[in-house]
């Protein structure tokens, strides 16, 4: 954890603390260290589990009634296309936009400020020119901003650091679509990506969305055959799937906490599959367990995404009904949990037409407005709206 910037009155309160630590939330999943600034002892464990230091963006945004929103690649967020999804959201019942900041090769998708930790990283691209200026349009229209932070996929990292990823022979190992992914056991990991949220925080978002937060899918068939360190967890007793399943967890735990004193939300995007299962046994998402440890859950439902599940032979064809009976498997996990948090499934605003003739269907107004309804009907207000190339089907109701 860096600098943190201080509210007058959170000073003040400060200065008047005589007690130097006290133990966070999570307990003790995450690590911290006591600085001492002017005899003034500052203990990041206190500043994570009080509600009294918080940093302060310079932008308000509020909550929304319940979140509505659309994804946003970089190349639209800092090109033309971003004023019209921004009339889009504006003129429509939607209020929030999911926008990449650590895309899905690893890169950044602005260049950091010189005097930014993120700037040494030299991971930055100009795909926004100035984040800044645009969460303050977002912030004129009253738009709920969520960063979008890409994980253990990260081609970019592997490439730089092998040592942090899988290895394969002498070579990164890469999947059958080119992507290498880094390593969840390896705490380095972790602290460089709650570094560049902790910066998205700092410019403004209010929300942090993880994605990829997993292992390789198929790891399990190939955790015996590649090189890599398993970190702290090398001399765990509990057995390969439980140990994934405990790293990744444990990584969701550790942002979380992390990012609490910057006043942001924590969401995970997580396989809608995974709350079907105890686990998933390759990649390491436990359901139960990762909702726990977020404030938002986003599973990935997209009705082409799904094989026979819940007896639809073709679920691309049956939108209502997929996201129906997923939301009642989901329903009951989540109402097991003693805290669970916010449910906002991502929606499928696309036509799957690799699917082949005859199982999929040309997705517009009524598919989108059936998941939504979907959702509703069975006590699900918020949700995401998914379309890689951000061009969303005209005149759908989003509140129906």
């Amino acid at each position: 954890m860096k600098w943190i910037k201080w509210t007058a009155a959170s000073a003040l309160a400060l200065s008047m603390l005589s007690t130097p630590s006290v133990l966070a939330a999570e307990g003790e999943a995450a690590e911290f260290t006591t600085r001492t600034y002017d005899a003034i002892s500052i203990d990041t464990k206190l500043l994570a589990a009080s509600q009294l230091y918080k940093y302060d963006s310079g932008l308000t945004f509020e909550y929304p009634d319940a979140v509505r929103g659309i994804f946003v690649t970089a190349h639209s967020a800092g090109g033309e296309r971003f004023n019209k999804l921004v009339d889009l959201v504006d003129s429509t019942d939607l209020n929030a936009m999911v926008i990449d900041i650590k895309e899905d090769l690893g890169y950044l998708t602005y260049i950091p400020k010189e005097d930014s930790e993120l700037a040494k990283l030299d991971i930055g691209q100009p795909f926004i020119k100035d984040p800044r200026k645009m969460l303050e349009v977002l912030e004129e229209k009253e738009i709920y901003p969520i960063a979008r932070v890409v994980v253990f996929k990260d081609s970019v990292l592997a490439k730089e650091k092998p040592e942090l990823s899988f290895v394969d022979g002498d070579s990164v190992w890469k999947n059958g679509r080119g992507e290498s992914f880094v390593n969840p056991f390896l705490k380095e990991v972790w602290d460089y990506n709650v570094q560049i949220a902790i910066e998205a925080a700092k410019l403004g978002f209010k929300e942090i969305q993880f994605d990829y937060v997993r292992f390789p899918e198929g790891f399990e068939n190939r955790a015996d055959t590649l090189k890599y360190s398993m970190g702290e967890y090398e001399d765990s007793k509990l057995d390969p799937v439980q140990r994934r399943v405990e790293a990744v967890t444990d990584f969701v735990a550790y942002a979380r906490e992390q990012l609490k004193p910057y006043d942001v939300e924590v969401s995970v995007d997580i396989f809608g599959y995974s709350a079907t299962l105890p686990e998933a046994p390759g990649i390491g998402q436990n359901f139960s367990k990762i909702s726990e440890n977020v404030d938002v859950i986003s599973s990935m439902i997209y009705p082409s995404h799904w094989t026979s599940y819940f007896g639809i032979a073709k679920p691309d064809l049956e939108p209502y009904k997929l996201v129906a009976e997923y939301a009642k498997v989901e329903n009951k996990k989540l109402g097991e949990l003693k805290d669970p948090p916010v449910s906002r499934p991502w929606l499928q605003d696309f036509t799957a037409s690799y699917l082949g003739s005859g199982n999929y269907k040309n997705y517009g107004k009524a598919e989108v407005e059936a998941q939504i309804k979907a959702l509703k009907d069975n006590g699900i207000d918020e949700y995401l709206l998914w379309n890689a190339g951000n061009t969303y089907s005209e005149g759908v109701d989003y509140t129906p």
